[in-house]
């Protein structure tokens, strides 16, 4: 099978890879492969420059170029008018200085050319590439291109701000640029593409909200964006083929994928796109989260990393074959100098030029924790509020000790970066591959991880699962993304219930993701009851598979409404974040229930944190009515039997909760 479906088929079956699943002899290849590669770049050959890499900069009547190749022979600068065009029109010899990088300067206007290097080593010139850091480039991404950054500016975007979300307002929305908006249905001109999402005023067929708007009504507040830097499948001199894919498969991560734009040919008009994008989510007030995929790349010939460097940024056996605990053929080496510093810059780039407010970090356990807390330390001296949260998990062990990779169960030793919580995941539909769908359709043995997730999987005198974070807001808490099936889909395959009750059982999963004192996380379209034809590894299946259908929105308004009264609430009552491992433990109790398939909890003493006196929520998973005693008092009814306003459903004054079967009830305590 080709590489990348075998990377996303891994990827999936061992998305619940954790620390203790690591054999001994894994663990031991990691040691030795980690001591080669620090014996080869303790040899003194290795020089990693101080200054930050820039490979190309524009000065109008001359351009600086630079490719970092310290051990390399001779290097070349080639110039072409086009991004396709066979023999450059300029050769430039350049020259090696002290700190590993080869240089030249082109003394004369050359904007709107192109660009590539070419090393020399042990007597061979490797193939020509765009370099490993190229912030522009052509057509399909083989050549760097030149240009005037200024030039790539909207109107306006000196003054783009971020806005200001508190923690306990973020809930994130994961978006792809094609599924959003490419169906007929969508009402969006710029179907699929980046200014799909700078449209307003876009409808349906039945005149509701669909787009950015949309996104206003049901009350997200994060929109994280599936890879959207360069990636290598889609073939962008053939986009009237409607080509999709996810892009998990990086090729320039510091320049702006072309399918989504409207001219990948015109390397300004990607990235100035982009950037429209951004601000107007930033308008429209929401802040801007980037899915990265600094783990692999789709394959290693044809990466700057090794037409440069060859064997330095991927962890090596040997017999100079690849590690691959990404399952796409590599894994790349985040605990080398360079790699580390590269990573660094690029993510600090894409904060500074593109005004990106957080990261999704794909596969983030065979990153290194030094190098994620160092990440976690230069980009919150940026932005204070950045949000920096990955999945705890590899596709396979990856070569480096396992104490020392950002695995889930490592996430305690991250400093402010979090994790996707499959522990809430799996216990409340069912775990990835399994034939139930878990606590939503009333399976037992689900309770203690619906509880761990509640509590933002921190330590809880009442809670039985080991915690894994220091605080509740490195606990990504979700049951759906674009990975394996999504939340219909599942519930089609697992279960034989009737839709009325699917849709139950739909409220029901997002109330404990919404009730969560993790950080709540939705896929695309989950809300409008969005189907994938039960495909569970869409990443390159046709629109007919991954396009969402708003005329949806109108069919399953109800659950819409859902959706934004549970952001509402969410919103309105603080004290479903508190933010702090300490609040949790004083303020979250969990009420005793013998019922395996009813969670019960109460959040009290909020004066001075929220408008209510106390929270109260029951989850009820089973197929029977659920009765829980409670203090006596004066409450609000926030949600029940799969209505929910934040303005309150009614009042009630008692001394017990109830919910009916697969459904969920939410006080507050006046």
């Amino acid at each position: 099978m080709p590489i990348f479906v075998g990377c996303v088929i891994l990827h999936i079956l061992f998305a619940n890879y954790i620390v203790m699943k690591i054999s001994f002899k894994t663990f031991l290849m990691g040691t030795i492969a980690v001591a080669a590669m620090a014996s080869c770049a303790s040899d003194g050959a290795i020089v990693v420059p101080e200054a930050p890499l820039e490979e190309c900069v524009y000065l109008g009547d001359k351009t600086e170029f630079a490719v970092w190749a310290p051990d390399a022979e001779a290097a070349q600068l080639r110039l072409y008018h086009s991004a396709s065009d066979e023999a450059a029109f300029k050769t430039v010899n350049m020259k090696l200085s002290k700190d590993g990088l080869w240089k030249a300067t082109v003394k004369e206007d050359v904007k709107g050319s192109f660009y590539t290097f070419q090393v020399q080593k042990d007597g061979k010139w490797l193939e020509e590439t765009e370099g490993i850091a190229a912030k522009a480039v052509g057509v399909n991404g083989m050549r760097g291109a030149v240009i005037d950054w200024a030039e790539t500016n909207p109107e306006g975007w000196a003054e783009d701000k971020s806005p200001e979300i508190k923690p306990s307002d973020i809930i994130v929305y994961e978006l792809q640029h094609r599924d959003f908006s490419v169906h007929q249905t969508s009402g969006v001109t710029n179907k699929g593409k980046y200014l799909a999402l700078t449209e307003e005023g876009t409808k349906n067929p039945d005149g509701l909200a669909t787009g950015i708007d949309h996104l206003k009504e049901i009350g997200v507040t994060y929109i994280q964006l599936l890879p959207s830097t360069d990636f290598a499948t889609i073939d962008e001199t053939r986009l009237e083929d409607n080509q999709y894919n996810w892009g998990y498969e990086p090729l320039n991560y510091n320049a702006v994928e072309g399918s989504f734009s409207t001219d990948p040919y015109n390397p300004v008009t990607r990235i100035k796109e982009f950037k429209q994008m951004v601000q107007a989510l930033h308008k429209a007030g929401f802040r801007v989260i980037l899915d990265v995929v600094y783990n692999h790349t789709t394959n290693a010939s044809n990466t700057g990393f090794e037409r440069t460097m060859p064997g330095y940024f991927y962890r090596m056996r040997e017999d100079g074959s690849f590690f691959d605990g990404s399952g796409c053929g590599n894994e790349t080496a985040s605990e080398q100098e360079m790699f580390r510093k590269y990573m660094v810059e690029s993510l600090e780039w894409w904060m500074k030029e593109y005004h990106i407010d957080g990261f999704r970090f794909d596969l983030m356990a065979i990153h290194d924790i030094e190098t994620m807390n160092l990440i976690s330390e230069r980009l919150h001296a940026i932005d204070p509020n950045v949000v920096i949260y990955g999945e705890g998990w590899a596709a396979s062990a990856p070569a480096y000790p396992a104490e020392e990779i950002a695995l889930k169960a490592n996430t305690y030793m991250l400093d402010k970066v979090g994790a996707f919580s499959d522990n809430i995941r799996d216990a409340v539909r069912g775990p990835l591959g399994c034939e139930n769908a878990g606590f939503m359709d009333g399976i037992a043995g689900n309770k203690a991880n619906v509880e761990f997730g509640i509590a933002g999987g921190v330590e809880h005198p009442q809670v039985t699962v080991e915690r894994w974070t220091n605080s509740p807001l490195q606990h990504v808490s979700y049951v759906s993304c674009h990975d394996d099936h999504c939340l219909r889909d599942r519930l089609e395959e697992a279960t034989k219930a009737t839709e009325k009750e699917r849709l139950a059982m739909v409220k029901l999963a997002q109330t404990a993701v919404y009730t969560s004192q993790g950080i709540p996380f939705i896929f695309n379209g989950e809300e409008l009851y969005r189907h994938k034809q039960g495909v569970k590894n869409s990443y390159n299946k046709p629109d007919s598979i991954n396009a969402i259908d708003w005329t949806y929105k109108t069919k399953y308004n109800d659950l819409v409404r859902y959706y934004a009264a549970l952001a509402a609430i969410r919103h309105a009552h603080p004290g479903f974040c508190l933010g702090d491992a300490e609040l949790v433990r004083e303020k979250l109790q969990f009420i005793e229930v013998d019922d395996p398939c009813v969670v019960a909890f109460r959040i009290s003493g909020l004066e001075g944190i929220d408008s209510a006196k106390s929270l109260t929520v029951l989850l009820n998973g089973s197929k029977k009515r659920a009765r829980v005693e409670i203090p006596q008092g004066n409450y609000t009814v926030l949600a029940k039997d799969g209505e929910a306003d934040a303005e309150g459903l009614t009042a009630y004054s008692g001394a017990y909760i109830t919910a009916a079967p697969t459904s969920a009830t939410i006080l507050a305590e006046n």
